[in-house]
């Protein structure tokens, strides 16, 4: 028996967030969640499905880092904690503020992020060391508010802070995808008490593309230049953030 429609149209979202997560090192939960806000799933539904999903993603690929020895245990801790925290007030803001606000709240979050992305497409890289930044618990605590609030967004604050104050970016990937399996979780738990398990569809359909498009992911970093993946998910941000300005415009 196939796969409804909507569960392979979940799973699609999934892949193609992976693919842009495989190029980039991040941007899986904000490209996800724009995506399904997309679709018209209710802004704490979509933001609880992402992080059900990279609960389970973000844990397989955090220990594969740890293995490979690309998770500094003292940058680590320093994000986690903070991390959580915000995660918890970033769910419980989002489950119980009305959808059509959050809407509106979270559209300019996604033009900002989509142009943060352009930016950051522009910028060539640069050499680093090994220090560990200061003001690194305020960005945890600010990374993980957000990332609960818009469903994404962990990643693209924490990784571009992090090597542009000097850390190395192959140590800072490792440990922001290591970091982001707890505070995910530490946002799914919220979530599961205040909205529940709800669009089962969506969080299996998500995990499943994820999945299946891992192996993808290697090839399109490998072959595709990061600069225009990361204008190719800055685009695709915009887009969808322009798309609710002109649905709240109606």
């Amino acid at each position: 028996m196939p796969p409804p429609p909507e569960f392979l149209t979940f799973a699609a979202v999934g892949a193609f967030a992976q693919l842009v997560d495989g190029a980039l090192g991040m941007a899986y939960g904000v490209a996800s969640a724009a995506m399904l806000l997309g679709l018209g799933l209710p802004p704490a539904v979509a933001s609880a499905s992402v992080h059900y999903a990279e609960t389970f993603t973000c844990g397989a690929s955090g220990l594969s880092h740890l293995a490979a020895g690309n998770v500094r245990r003292r940058l680590f801790w320093t994000l986690t904690v903070p991390g959580m925290i915000g995660a918890v007030i970033g769910a419980y803001v989002v489950s119980h503020v009305p959808a059509t606000w959050m809407r509106l709240a979270l559209t300019p979050y996604l033009l900002g992020m989509g142009a943060f992305l352009l930016c950051r497409g522009a910028r060539r890289n640069c050499s680093h060391d090994d220090s560990v930044p200061r003001a690194t618990r305020p960005l945890g605590l600010i990374a993980g508010f957000a990332d609960a609030m818009a469903g994404g967004g962990w990643s693209a604050l924490t990784v571009t802070t992090l090597v542009a104050r000097g850390a190395t970016p192959r140590r800072v990937i490792g440990t922001v995808h290591l970091a982001k399996c707890v505070v995910s979780a530490a946002a799914s738990v919220t979530f599961l008490l205040h909205v529940g398990a709800t669009h089962g569809t969506a969080v299996l359909g998500l995990i499943a593309g994820g999945v299946a498009a891992a192996p993808l992911g290697a090839l399109f970093a490998r072959h595709m230049p990061a600069r225009a993946a990361t204008l190719l998910a800055a685009v695709a941000v915009l887009v969808l953030g322009l798309n609710n300005v002109m649905k709240a415009l109606h």
